[in-house]
């Protein structure tokens, strides 16, 4: 028994979708070991696509410009964070090394900070219900030193998975390359594919590239900056592991608002409580007054004047972000966080002007 005939379109057009689904889904699944480094080539051609494109009208030569861009984003980008990455896994052999020997002790500098406490400062724990002080420094130090030693611990892990870090890296700057030569083409056939009005898709093109650039470009430069002038003033103060926690601020300095205050506050408080009181004023002085001036005036311009979105936004999103995706997550969840805004405001648009 055969279908009627204006049934037979409408058959095939749903199983062509099914079909479109079953290989796209397929297709991803395949790409998802590599999305890493497909992530960070999509992210670093964006970023980097002004200077590939200064160097073409120079050379006007696609192929030796791509190869220039490459070079210069290793020689610029990859080997300062090969030499950094260096440094942080010796300090933090030694410090996880200090940790197991029971030279470096938390529990010890809470003891410090608690004996050097004022009067007034202990009324105002014993109000709130702390007078057990010692159960407390007993729980606040073991705490302290589990996090340690697993910040350690982590630092550690940088240097395992080498392989798969070594062919990560190298597909990303292969899809680099053909991505700065061929990335117009290729943005024009995704484009021609979406099934969306042309205007939708510009919009969502330009928020997806401006949301890349501001995140990667901005915070990014934002934290190596950051990071660079605490461990500066961590080095400068005689503080061991500079570079261990110069690259922690710079991780922390991802969250907008918090940042590498949770590494040097704490440290100047223990400063002060432990009669360093020059030191621990300086460090007060200078983290609120350089490092966190490089974030009040270089993010908002950098990221959130481009983004046009809310720092608790970016500060969700990007948490959110790290904690689903690793990393890669101080990108991906801005990006779907400013997609997400982006969608709703057509959604929006649409339902105010439904004739336009």
């Amino acid at each position: 028994m055969s279908l009627p005939g204006k049934q037979v379109p409408a058959l095939q057009n749903r199983s062509f979708l099914v079909l479109l689904t079953l290989v796209t889904l397929g297709f991803g699944w395949i790409l998802w070991p590599m999305v890493g480094a497909i992530l960070w080539g999509v992210a670093l051609a964006i970023v980097f696509r002004p200077l590939y494109l200064w160097l073409l009208r120079k050379l006007k030569r696609p192929n030796v410009a791509g190869v220039v861009t490459i070079l210069l984003i290793v020689l610029l980008v990859v080997v300062p964070m090969v030499y950094v990455t260096a440094a942080l896994v010796r300090e933090a052999t030694v410090l996880y090394e200090m940790f197991k020997s029971g030279k470096f002790d938390f529990h010890t500098y809470v003891q410090q900070i608690y004996g050097a406490m004022p009067r007034w400062m202990m009324e105002v724990l014993e109000r709130l219900g702390l007078q057990n002080l010692t159960s407390l420094q007993d729980r606040l130090g073991s705490a302290l030193n589990q996090i340690s030693q697993f910040v350690a611990t982590k630092a550690l892990g940088f240097g395992q998975d080498t392989f798969d870090f070594v062919v990560s890296f190298f597909v990303m700057l292969y899809l680099l390359f053909f991505l700065m030569r061929d990335g117009d083409q290729l943005s024009k056939r995704i484009r021609d594919a979406l099934p969306l009005q042309d205007a939708y898709k510009r919009q969502l093109g330009d928020k997806f590239r401006t949301v890349i650039r501001a995140t990667v470009k901005g915070n990014i430069a934002v934290a190596a900056l950051q990071g660079a002038l605490g461990g500066l003033a961590f080095w400068v103060l005689d503080i061991h592991a500079p570079v261990l926690w110069a690259v922690l601020m710079a991780f922390l300095s991802l969250l907008p608002a918090v940042g590498a205050a949770l590494v040097w506050a704490p440290v100047a408080i223990y400063l002060l409580a432990t009669g360093s009181v020059g030191p621990g004023v300086g460090l007060i002085v200078y983290g609120t007054a350089v490092i966190g001036l490089v974030d009040n005036l270089l993010r908002p311009l950098l990221v959130g004047k481009d983004t046009k979105m809310p720092d608790y936004v970016v500060l969700l999103t990007t948490i959110g972000g790290m904690a689903v995706f690793g990393i890669n997550g101080f990108v991906v969840g801005p990006l779907i966080a400013a997609m997400f805004i982006a969608v709703w405001d057509i959604v929006a648009a649409e339902r105010r002007y439904p004739d336009a």
